[in-house]
């Protein structure tokens, strides 16, 4: 069974940046499509960006020019490089499989942009 770890959520202001790690256990991360979901307060959970075992990557319109996914297989990581942050962003942020198994759901990590 997967297990993923979210970290390096935080404050920032908007125009900032953050980069989020997602650290995972369980079975090997490199055949799995991996998603970064994030869920703002009062609102559906969102699939923002995933990338597959090909590297290959898809993103969200809201997101397109300013987040960026990555992985690092031998370090069984995935990435999001977040940059020109708007408040519209702030929300728990989560991985998960593409679709999502509900039982692989982490804590997450909290992004609030403000000023």
């Amino acid at each position: 069974q997967l297990q993923f770890v979210e970290s390096g959520g935080g404050l920032v202001q908007p125009g900032g940046s953050l980069r989020l790690s997602c650290a995972a256990s369980g079975v090997m991360l490199r055949i799995w499509t991996i998603a970064w979901y994030r869920q703002a307060p009062g609102k559906q959970r969102e699939l923002v960006a995933h990338i597959d075992s090909g590297l290959h990557t898809h993103y969200t319109d809201s997101v397109k020019g300013r987040f960026t996914i990555s992985r690092d297989n031998a370090k069984s990581t995935v990435f999001l490089q977040m940059s020109s942050l708007k408040p519209e962003d702030t929300a728990v942020y989560y991985c998960n499989i593409v679709p999502y198994h509900t039982d692989y759901w982490g804590q997450g990590t909290q992004v609030t942009v403000s000023s």
